[in-house]
């Protein structure tokens, strides 16, 4: 478009610009009531963070009391801790996980067998969390007929007995965690190495041919070329999943039980359970004055992430 239709089109009536364009704005109309009733009308109920609320009687405004009462209680502290630990562990594991896999794959000369390995280790990402807990459920299951306790009496770690009995991986405080990470790392990893083999690709060949010209070792091509060159990814991809750190349910949901709730209880969980599982009338206003200080960390780590990123990538994220 010339500057001068620019300028036409721009000294038009705000009004006639609207009309001219009314087919997409029709279009775009479901998208906007979508989002303005999922996701910005329930904002109103921010409010009850300052009401004592259990759905029967009239709120009662109770002012900053449900901040103190959540300050002041072990089990949100040890929830938010919970989250912190468990989300960043998790990230740094996936992450480093997903860069070796990728560097592996990279340097698989059988295209075949590399595609068919790439879907391989995908398929994971795709089974729901309700499927992956029954599933890993099953294999670390407490009896002769768990896998990985078959596997353990079969070397004499376990026999099954009183003395040497299986073990409750998923009902141990000391296995939890391991085995948490273990399963994210099996379900998330693949999906999460598409980006670094976008990278990967995107390096030129002629750096290889060069250093192998100059005697470059696999190993040295590796260190030299492939890990410099993903290192600006690698950042990116830590600051961009710091962000959503403070969102972790589903996975542990699914996973915990009441035997290790002091392990794997976070926010989230803590939330609901606090809302459906007190076993007395809920107090709404507390569990949203909860949720509300999990939004204020998640929006601040947002702004710590958009600052980082504008430090390492020259722009943000927000």
């Amino acid at each position: 478009m010339s500057k001068k239709k620019k300028n036409q089109v721009s000294s038009k009536p705000l009004s006639a610009r609207i009309y001219n364009h009314r087919w997409f704005y029709l279009m775009f109309l479901p998208v906007l009531v979508f989002i303005i009733v999922n996701n910005y009308l329930p904002m109103l109920g921010l409010r009850y963070a300052w009401y004592n609320y259990n759905g029967v009687k009239e709120p009662v405004f109770v002012g900053w009391d449900n901040f103190a009462k959540m300050f002041s209680k072990a089990g949100f502290w040890r929830a938010f801790y919970n989250t912190l630990q468990l989300s960043i562990i998790k990230l740094i594991l996936n992450t480093f996980a997903a860069v070796i896999i990728s560097i592996l794959l990279n340097e698989m000369v059988n295209l075949a067998f590399k595609k068919f390995t790439q879907t391989l280790i995908y398929l994971p990402h795709f089974m729901s969390w309700v499927v992956t807990a029954s599933v890993f459920g099953l294999i670390l299951a407490p009896t002769d007929q768990g896998l990985v306790n078959t596997i353990l009496k079969a070397i004499g770690v376990v026999d099954g007995t009183a003395e040497s009995p299986y073990i409750y991986f998923l009902g141990s405080k000391t296995w939890w965690r391991p085995v948490y990470y273990v399963i994210n790392l099996w379900k998330d990893t693949g999906w999460g190495t598409i980006i670094f083999m976008a990278t990967l690709a995107g390096i030129s060949p002629e750096l290889y041919e060069a250093a192998q010209i100059d005697g470059a070792g696999r190993w040295q091509r590796m260190k030299y070329i492939t890990l410099p060159s993903l290192a600006n990814t690698i950042i990116t991809v830590l600051i961009l999943n710091l962000a959503k750190v403070m969102n972790l349910f589903e996975s542990v949901f699914v996973l915990m039980n009441d035997i290790v709730v002091e392990q794997s209880d976070v926010l989230a969980t803590y939330i609901y359970s606090q809302t459906f599982n007190s076993g007395t009338i809920p107090n709404f206003g507390y569990t949203t004055a909860v949720g509300l200080a999990r939004s204020v960390v998640g929006c601040f780590l947002v702004l710590v992430c958009n600052y980082a990123s504008k430090k390492t990538r020259g722009k943000g994220i927000v």
